[in-house]
């Protein structure tokens, strides 16, 4: 059995050990390098490992990193009450972080973030659209279609529909006509995405306005929504594409960066333009809190048209943490660079 001193435990999925995986399983190399290109933030994260040390440790904390498939061992010999365990990424289809949360339930231990039943059903757009559809929330209802067929059909749109895999996230297998005014088309993205990655797609209705991102991390476990941050994300695009996505995080990202192909999206505050889709969104943010019980770090993501019209398209228990917003917002409100905050949130659950 370990000291009992205080300890941090940042269960991480790395991308290699998903992507040996997945080509296992028989999943094409390269396919399996888009899927494993999600858990990015694991091989981001994993640069600043010695800097979380030493911000826990000035908060008379330990920190002990532990892959996924070691996460088992290493809470065996750790202490409960003294164990804080932060899990960095979801996941219950092509990830397996979700299991890093039952774990920690199932030994009693304390845990950064929301219960693990949400670990799974974030990862599923079409069933959690389904129950944030339940709790009157602004979601756009949706369509199921597998390899070509309705499971569920879509509504009817005169904007169209946008189709994107139910399971990978919002991005990945997302290609540039993935906005249709064709159902036919949609069956046809269907077959694509179950071909490459073989996964569902959620089919709907397009909705217009700018891309939001509301980033949340409770410094203090008194804090609530006043403590979000909430911002437009304009990267020049209506949406992001798979090529976008991997341009941005992870080797993937170094390489752009080397090459001059890396560009930022820009972050503008909601409230300085749309004081009243912010205040929406904040509304939005709270119901989740309260009704779905997300709490302790998270994300949502919505469109916000030009009347402040507001459409709730999915959220994250696992924000990308080192990613260039989430960053800002640790320094925007709070003060900090992202491993400080990361040991102090840790640090005010485990001594309060």
């Amino acid at each position: 059995m370990s000291s009992r001193k205080p300890k941090l435990i940042l269960v991480h999925e790395p991308e290699k050990a998903c992507f040996d995986r997945l080509v296992a399983e028989g999943h094409a190399p390269e396919r399996a390098a888009e899927i494993a290109s999600y858990l990015a933030q694991s091989t981001d994260l994993a640069r600043e490992f010695d800097a979380l040390a030493a911000a826990c440790l000035a908060r008379g904390l330990s920190f002990t990193p532990v892959a996924l498939d070691d996460a088992a061992a290493a809470l065996a010999g750790e202490n409960p009450g003294a164990t804080m365990v932060w899990t960095l990424t979801d996941g219950v289809a092509y990830f397996r972080g979700g299991a890093a949360p039952a774990l920690a339930r199932l030994g009693g231990f304390k845990t950064i973030g929301a219960d693990d039943s949400l670990f799974a059903l974030c990862q599923d757009k079409f069933r959690s659209g389904a129950v944030l559809g339940a709790l009157g929330l602004p979601v756009p209802p949706a369509g199921l279609a597998r390899n070509g067929e309705w499971l569920v059909e879509p509504p009817a749109s005169a904007a169209g529909w946008f189709v994107k895999p139910n399971r990978l996230g919002a991005k990945i297998g997302i290609w540039p006509d993935s906005r249709t005014s064709d159902l036919g088309h949609a069956l046809e993205l269907s077959r694509r995405v179950f071909s490459a990655y073989r996964d569902d797609v959620v089919v709907q209705p397009y909705v217009a306005g700018r891309n939001v991102r509301a980033s949340f991390l409770g410094l203090t476990a008194e804090v609530s929504v006043e403590a979000l941050g909430i911002t437009f994300v304009d990267s020049g695009g209506d949406f992001q594409t798979m090529a976008d996505s991997l341009a941005l995080y992870g080797e993937t990202g170094e390489a752009a960066k080397a090459a001059g192909h890396y560009a930022e999206p820009e972050l503008v505050p909601v409230a300085d333009g749309q004081p009243i889709a912010d205040a929406r969104i904040r509304a939005i943010a709270e119901r989740l809190m309260k009704g779905l019980g997300l709490r302790d770090v998270f994300s949502i993501d919505l469109r916000v048209e030009a009347d402040n019209t507001v459409h709730l398209i999915e959220f994250e228990v696992c924000p990308g943490l080192p990613c260039f917003d989430f960053r800002a917002y640790c320094r925007q409100q709070w003060g900090l660079g992202l491993a400080d905050a990361m040991a102090e949130t840790t640090a005010n659950r485990l001594f309060a």
